[in-house]
């Protein structure tokens, strides 16, 4: 389980214009949930993921890890708990190792190794299991340099090694928009697949609303740096997009008038 509790963070302008991004935030994320956060540009999201991975701490508030307090604990420390794929496919891999090394990489972080270790002919097969069922041929790419991939192939390898230790906690932050829909698809499948076998618990932002109802358990819409809206269960099935546009119109107008007063 993960509580995020009473988060304040502020940000300030090289003019020293100030911006109050939480303002006492409460949240807490379930083992297993499979949550997508949407919300306007400046609502908070990417701030969220990067206050649970540990490149920003927050000015005030605590961020429980099953039961441990890791609110001042550095982004490196973190990453044996936490793992993320990023929007730009060229995060989150070595462009100039071959795919194997990694993977290998992935597979020992938080060990030390040299990079023979962990290529024996076993670790080969399972790596190479794992890429084939993406379906994208990078099974047969295994020596191939990262950097030669394309940007789908890149991201799909980003997936694999984000998860090939089970992490506590998969952060996505928009790891499919930078990709062609066919590719898109492909990586939010695998991405879903990955997740529900594993149990693995994970927050996934997007700006596509129907990818938003379609994957996850839990659907949060976050409005400047708040959790306007927590959905679930039946209630989530029985989404549409239409019905997300007019609760997120009916709701920012409540939130405009009580800015006002």
């Amino acid at each position: 389980m993960i509580e995020l509790k009473n988060l304040y963070k502020t940000f300030f302008s090289e003019l020293g214009t100030e911006k109050q991004v939480f303002k006492g935030l409460n949240f807490t994320i379930n083992d297993g949930d499979f949550i997508t956060i949407i919300g306007s540009n400046g609502a908070g999201k990417s701030t969220l993921l990067n206050v649970l991975n540990g490149q920003i701490i927050p000015d005030g508030g605590n961020v429980i890890l099953n039961g441990n307090d890791i609110t001042n604990v550095v982004q490196h420390k973190r990453a044996k708990w936490i793992s993320q794929v990023y929007q730009n496919p060229t995060m989150g891999t070595a462009p100039s190792m071959t795919v194997l090394e990694n993977l290998s990489m992935a597979k020992n972080k938080g060990k030390r190794f040299n990079f023979t270790f962990g290529l024996d002919v076993k670790n080969i097969e399972f790596y190479k299991k794992q890429l084939a069922s993406l379906g994208l041929g990078l099974e047969n790419q295994l020596f191939t340099q990262v950097g030669l991939l394309s940007g789908g192939q890149r991201q799909c390898l980003s997936l694999i090694m984000a998860t090939l230790n089970r992490p506590d906690i998969l952060l996505l932050d928009e790891h499919t928009a930078a990709l062609d829909p066919q590719t898109s698809k492909i990586i939010l499948e695998k991405t879903k697949e990955i997740i529900e076998k594993n149990n693995i618990t994970s927050l996934m932002i997007t700006h596509n609303m129907q990818d938003a109802i379609t994957y996850g358990n839990r659907l949060i819409m976050l409005h400047a740096g708040e959790v306007i809206f927590d959905i679930k269960g039946e209630e989530k099935k029985k989404l549409t997009v239409e019905k997300l546009l007019e609760m997120f119109r009916t709701k920012d107008a409540k939130l405009s008038d009580k800015d006002i007063f």
